[in-house]
């Protein structure tokens, strides 16, 4: 799919993370890529992240699949919304419609959140810490916008759901399908359900914290250090108070702390990683057989394509490093072009000097030995 009436350097510049934006349908041609019983088997599987939210009159009411199927005739006759979590990661036509939005780095996209809700459905007015393209699938829903929230914000007492105990709206707009409304971080918002068969398709974008950096980067580093890695001061003289901790003292002592945190190059080795470790790394994708370099050459010498794995994360820093679901790579300057095309296109061509590159060929068998590319299917 692709969005036909819609300039990402004026969204980048005047709506990302400072307002909403409604957009109206401004796809090609929009077509629902889901069925509705096509998400409520997926959230009937084992290892997929599902979700039931329910609203009655008292309380909102919150299940977690997976679920058995006998549970989608017994919801009754309050609003109700499904909810599965990295629908992209099943559906090539739900991961396509990654692809408009890849104006955003390939490290900040998280997943494609797919929702069913009945008349009424919902899961309440809320805020996110990160950027959220809501597109609507099929049916209406109305979306209201209220004030930025923070971490001071009035919550309801629930184990589930965190919902604003305060919810004012200040804009609303009733969403055909097809269209998108764009969410910065913060913002409350609220989605109710116009009528039966309303599916919502959430595109969100990671943002780490500044403490989950500092705790996971500091941990690194110290897994790399050694006990006998210590203060010296052999240059150590009288001093007239032995109670000061003298500047020069501090000066070393935090120096060695800022050599190992502030090592720009093994922050980004570590970054890299960190980042693009796959959302559920207990799936296993790997193929059933490994498979050789020589193996890989034969069969792409005949059908030179390969499509990313859509569970897999992509991502490179122009040193020379390559991070594949958590994994890193160093190359060199003769599959440069290799290493940038993987991270930007879903689907690769091996090209006659590509198949010819050792290089390439391994870097190749590798990730598809780690399931991270596998051979194109037909549609």
């Amino acid at each position: 799919m692709e969005l036909a009436r819609f300039d990402a350097d004026t969204f980048l510049r005047d709506y990302w993370q400072k307002h909403p934006l409604l957009i109206r349908n401004p796809w090609a041609a929009w077509t629902n890529p889901l069925e509705p019983d096509e998400l409520a088997g997926l959230a009937c599987e084992d290892g997929n992240e599902a979700r039931l939210v329910r609203r009655t009159p008292k309380q909102w009411k919150a299940e977690h699949g997976p679920f058995d199927e006998s549970r989608f005739g017994k919801l009754g006759k309050h609003p109700w919304t499904l909810l599965v979590q990295a629908v992209d990661h099943h559906v090539p036509e739900v991961a396509a419609l990654i692809a408009p939005f890849r104006f955003v780095p390939n490290w900040r996209i998280d997943d494609v959140m797919v929702s069913y809700a009945s008349d009424g459905g919902g899961v309440g007015p809320h805020f996110d810490q990160y950027d959220v393209f809501l597109i609507q699938g099929l049916g209406q829903r109305r979306w209201q916008i209220g004030s930025t929230c923070d971490a001071a914000t009035e919550l309801l007492a629930h184990d589930d759901l965190r919902l604003l105990a305060e919810f004012t709206p200040t804009e609303e707009w009733v969403l055909e399908p097809g269209d998108i409304l764009y969410v910065p971080p913060g913002v409350a918002h609220n989605g109710v359900a116009v009528g039966d068969d309303c599916m919502t398709y959430s595109i969100g974008f990671r943002a780490p914290s500044r403490s989950e950096l500092i705790a996971h980067w500091c941990d690194h580093v110290l897994a790399g250090l050694d006990e006998d890695d210590r203060y010296g001061d052999l240059d150590l003289t009288a001093q007239a108070n032995p109670g000061e901790i003298g500047p020069q003292a501090l000066d070393r002592l935090q120096a060695m702390i800022a050599e190992k945190l502030g090592d720009q190059q093994a922050f980004a080795r570590w970054f890299g990683t960190y980042t693009s470790a796959r959302k559920y790394p207990d799936v296993d994708w790997t193929p059933e057989e490994p498979i050789t370099v020589e193996e890989l050459r034969e069969q792409l010498a005949r059908d030179g394509t390969l499509c990313r794995n859509p569970a897999s994360r992509f991502s490179f820093v122009r040193s020379g490093l390559l991070f594949v679901d958590g994994e890193s790579f160093d190359y060199g300057p003769d599959i440069t072009a290799l290493a940038e095309s993987i991270c930007a296109q879903d689907r690769l061509t091996v090209t006659p000097d590509l198949l010819q590159s050792d290089a390439a060929m391994e870097l190749l068998a590798t990730l598809f030995n780690q399931g991270s590319v596998a051979f194109d299917q037909p549609d």
